[in-house]
């Protein structure tokens, strides 16, 4: 039985996941690996190559500022993050700022 690359790095990578929580003991934390290589790619498309890792670190770091209670409030402070980061890498370095960003993560 073959299995198709993505397939395989997507299990890899969920598997990565899984064993950095255990290992970072952050185990109410559900990870999703597709929408931070979405970001990274996206990122590394419109700003440079390794921006992605950057925005990954950001959003996450963002979300752990949010004072949050329980696994829901903490995947909702990952997508608010992540959702901001996806607008600003529309345009890359770019693009204006807009107005009310300040406070939009947390």
């Amino acid at each position: 039985m073959s299995t198709h690359p993505d397939e395989l790095e997507q299990r890899r990578l969920n598997d990565w996941s899984r064993r950095l929580t255990q290992a970072l003991q952050i185990l109410d934390l559900e990870v999703d690996p597709a929408m931070l290589v979405e970001l990274g790619e996206k990122s590394g498309r419109t700003v440079a190559p390794n921006a992605g890792v950057v925005s990954a670190f950001m959003v996450g770091y963002a979300a752990g500022l949010t004072t949050t209670s329980g696994r829901k409030s903490a995947e909702e402070a990952v997508k608010k993050a992540a959702d901001t980061a996806f607008q600003l890498a529309e345009t890359g370095l770019e693009g204006p700022d807009q107005p009310g960003w300040k406070g939009s993560a947390q």
